[in-house]
């Protein structure tokens, strides 16, 4: 199933879409439980039971959002997940880093008001940032809580899976040490298009693209991953507490602009999508 969150008519609604991806129809939830988008369905054990409307809407009708507007709170983000993204920053990003790529994951988080829609601009931080770069990743959203979540369990606490752009201010980045501020600047993590549930995609392998102005410049696939979700979800939960909604982006492939030969950030006017096999697609304009 696809839950999406978008404005229709001035309000907020929590839909599904049609297997065909041109329709959506709304969830009977009151317009309160409607403002926290797919986390008023992920809070609730039995939310297969909501009832639909009897009519749904062409997609093209709505305003599509972030299918979480607001997670509940920081962005769990994977940092050096894919071998080649590792080699590409090896004497940038990750030079300060074990150099030991495979000990333990590189975790880091995003605010909750960083999150916007698919199809939202991005807000270049003119004056505090001339290095902006994007970062395609495929993000599992969590759907049972736990601590010290087994790896051998912990496919079965996932919801579902979106997609986010991880847009990083590379500057900063290097500045601060650690990432928290050039990864958080407002709009700095497009989300969508909505939530694939976890029985119709198998995020172990899934292909993630990511083109600039119409250029394919990251393909990766989830089976290439330093750290499998299995891992991932494991480490996060180790002595924390995961939630319902909690948000895991797992990592992007190589292909990043600061990895090129010369570094390419993005500027104003500039369009970055990213697609997942099995997901859809966000494309965002950076102003």
């Amino acid at each position: 199933m696809r839950i999406a969150s978008y404005q229709f008519q001035g309000r907020r609604q929590v839909g599904q879409v049609s297997p065909d991806g041109q329709s959506v129809r709304a969830f009977e939830i009151d317009a309160g439980q409607a403002e926290r988008g797919a986390l008023a369905l992920i809070d609730r054990s039995d939310w297969r039971s909501t009832p639909l409307q009897a009519q749904g809407v062409p997609i093209g009708q709505v305003q599509l959002e972030s299918p979480i507007p607001r997670p509940k709170r920081n962005v769990f983000c994977v940092g050096r997940n894919y071998h080649e993204h590792a080699k590409e920053l090896r004497d940038s990003v990750f030079k300060n880093n074990n150099t030991n790529v495979a000990a333990w994951p590189i975790v880091f988080t995003k605010v909750p008001e960083c999150v916007v829609g698919p199809h939202d601009e991005v807000i270049l931080p003119h004056g505090i940032s001339e290095q902006i770069d994007y970062e395609s990743e495929l993000a599992v959203v969590i759907g049972t809580g736990g601590k010290n979540i087994r790896k051998e369990d912990a496919l079965k606490h996932i919801f579902g899976y979106t997609i986010v752009n991880d847009v990083t201010a590379r500057d900063v980045q290097m500045r601060h040490q650690q990432w928290d501020m050039g990864k958080s600047f407002d709009t700095f993590c497009p989300m969508g298009p909505w939530i694939v549930t976890a029985d119709e995609l198998d995020g172990t392998n899934t292909r993630v693209r990511g083109w600039v102005n119409g250029q394919l410049r990251q393909d990766g696939r989830t089976t290439d991953l330093i750290f499998d979700i299995a891992t991932l979800i494991e480490t996060c939960s180790r002595g924390i507490t995961l939630y319902p909604g909690d948000v895991i982006a797992t990592g992007t492939p190589a292909g990043v602009g600061m990895g090129m030969n010369p570094p390419q950030y993005l500027k104003h006017g500039d369009v970055v999508r990213v697609e997942i096999d099995g997901i859809g697609a966000i494309e965002n304009r950076f102003v």
